[in-house]
């Protein structure tokens, strides 16, 4: 269990390195995924599958679609459809392919293997994980909500086309 754990941190350590230094923010968004995902595995092997299983669905599904999507809503015009153009070559696709087949037959192998956490851990439930969130953790829950609002709301703003409104008044020349 040791080795797993290692090998997820390499690819969780290589993953975040990869997506500080890329250029286009699609790719390391991409790369940001992979990462959330490996810490989705390491939190499986301390023991606590439901932070894992909250791992995937919240940061490395939700969120980071929406933060793709945001990022595509930005980037308008000529350079975005070169970016997709892009896209299409499988090169690009290779680094967080490989990293992702590593976590998938190590996560494979963790499923099949083994059920039980590593020595000297224990599960924790999704009961505990709600009293804790919602008991001395409910003003950082509702923060972090606060904060995910906020950033929705700035990217729609942003997003937006400016658009030049006058009055109808203003339109109309004077000939006086």
């Amino acid at each position: 269990m040791i080795a797993l754990f290692y090998i997820a941190a390499f690819v969780a350590v290589i993953s975040t390195l990869m997506a500080i230094t890329r250029f286009n923010a699609v790719h390391a968004l991409i790369y940001l995924v992979v990462s959330l995902l490996s810490v989705a595995v390491i939190f499986y092997l301390l023991g606590a599958p439901f932070a894992a299983a909250l791992e995937v669905i919240i940061y490395a599904g939700a969120i980071m679609v929406l933060l793709i999507f945001m990022v595509m809503m930005l980037h308008l015009g000529e350079t975005s459809i070169q970016q997709e153009k892009q896209w299409l070559n499988w090169s690009v696709w290779l680094g967080p392919g490989f990293l992702s087949l590593i976590l998938l037959v190590e996560m494979s192998y963790l499923l099949v293997v083994s059920n039980e956490p590593g020595e000297g851990l224990t599960v924790v439930d999704a009961t505990q994980v709600g009293i804790a969130l919602y008991g001395p953790y409910i003003i950082t829950v509702e923060l972090a909500a606060i904060l995910l609002l906020a950033g929705i709301v700035g990217a729609y703003y942003l997003g937006q086309e400016k658009r030049r409104v006058l009055h109808r008044f203003l339109n109309q020349e004077d000939n006086d």
